[in-house]
Parts: C-alpha cells; sequence; structure tokens
C-alpha cells in the first residue's frame, strides 16, 4: 500500500458516500435468516438474478423451521436459474439444520459462530454482521478487492487481508458503510472491464487511471 494520509482515505470516502447517499446491500430479504441464504446463493451470481428467484421464494418461508418444511427439492427447483444452485441449495439445508440443532433456530452475531456453517465463509459472515447487526467490518468480494487495489488503499494479496487492512484505515464515519460503497462503486462505475474513468467520483485519487 502507498503511504497514504489520513486526508487522502477520508476525502475518497467522502467522494464515494456523496455519490451515493444512500449505499445499501442490492439483495432482498425479510429477516437475517432469509439475508444469509440470499447471501450464500449470490455467490457467484448477479444480485439481480437472486432477487429475482427470492421475490417469491421469501413468501414461501422465513425460518430454517420453514425452509425445512418446504424441501430440498422443492427449494432447488426454485433456485435452480442460479449457478452452483445444488452445491448452494444443499449448503443452505445443512446451515439450516445446524441453526436449529446448535442456535436455537437463530443466526449467530459472531463470525466464528457464522463460519462454522456449511456453506459461510468470511465475505458471507461480514456481509449479515454488517447488514443484519450494524457491525462495523467490510466484506471483500471481487469488486471491493479491485477497487481497493486501484485507488490503492490495499496491495494486499488476499480478501482477507484487504479487508483487514481497510478496516484499519477506513475513518470511523464511514466504517459502517464502506462495504457498501466500494461494492457499489466497483458494481457500477469501477468496473473489471472498461472503468467508467471520466465519471467517476474518485478519480483525483486513483493510482491506475489512464
Amino acid at each position: 500500500m502507498r503511504s497514504d494520509t489520513p486526508s487522502r482515505i477520508n476525502a475518497i470516502f467522502a467522494a464515494l458516500q456523496t455519490a451515493r447517499p444512500h449505499a445499501t446491500i442490492e439483495l432482498n430479504y425479510t429477516n437475517t435468516f432469509t439475508l444469509l441464504v440470499a447471501v450464500m446463493l449470490s455467490a457467484q451470481a448477479k444480485d439481480a438474478r437472486v432477487n429475482a428467484v427470492t421475490s417469491t421464494l421469501f413468501q414461501q418461508f422465513s425460518t430454517p423451521q420453514e425452509l425445512l418444511a418446504f424441501g430440498q427439492e422443492s427449494f432447488e427447483d426454485k433456485v435452480r436459474t442460479i449457478g452452483l444452485y445444488k452445491a448452494k441449495s444443499a449448503n443452505i439445508f445443512k446451515m439450516s439444520t445446524l441453526l436449529i440443532e446448535k442456535f436455537n433456530g437463530q443466526v449467530p452475531d459472531t463470525r466464528d459462530a457464522l463460519e462454522c456453517l456449511p456453506g459461510v465463509g468470511r465475505k458471507t459472515a461480514n456481509v449479515v454482521l454488517n447488514v443484519a447487526f450494524g457491525r462495523s467490518v467490510i466484506a471483500v468480494d471481487t469488486h471491493v478487492f479491485r477497487v481497493a487495489r486501484r485507488l490503492e488503499l490495499s496491495a494486499a494479496g488476499t480478501p482477507k487481508s484487504v479487508g483487514e487492512e481497510l478496516e484499519k484505515i477506513v475513518p470511523t464515519e464511514y466504517l459502517p458503510h464502506a462495504h457498501h460503497l466500494l461494492v457499489l462503486h466497483g458494481r457500477y462505475v469501477c468496473t473489471a472491464r472498461k472503468p467508467r474513468c471520466v465519471t467517476c467520483a474518485v478519480r483525483y485519487w486513483c493510482g491506475t487511471k489512464p
């Protein structure tokens, strides 16, 4: 990472927030459990595709008990348009069973507990902690990883390390929403191919601008 100053980092996140003052998760959900299911379904899939499926799916269940009663075969039939749907379905049903057996059917509010659930890694755990429980953590997906490196906020080589670095340097006032600010900027502006640099709110601070 470059030798950064707090003022530069503050300016970057101030500009990102000005560009998207209401940045939030784009996945639809009805409670903490359906949020967890939606995030698990969204791995390597577009949020819009997941939302198209869950718009009716989440009318069928809202708890792990209701999901198990709904049945894995019925669930798979509903989510088959989502990539890796069989593996995701298997993990979601295993996760639901463990929630009932170990957590009284409630989604836990610690990273360690979340990561012990089948199919739940650090990124998914951090999304749930941030969105459902208001924790100031950053979930690093491909968008966050790309934007952080292009803005020279981190030169770390793994998502975990990038997240840890960002959580140390992002100003406190922006940290609760930093994940969403970076995700949406990467999704709609700082895209992997043909980034929209001309309209980029943080192009002045970008180390890879053309």
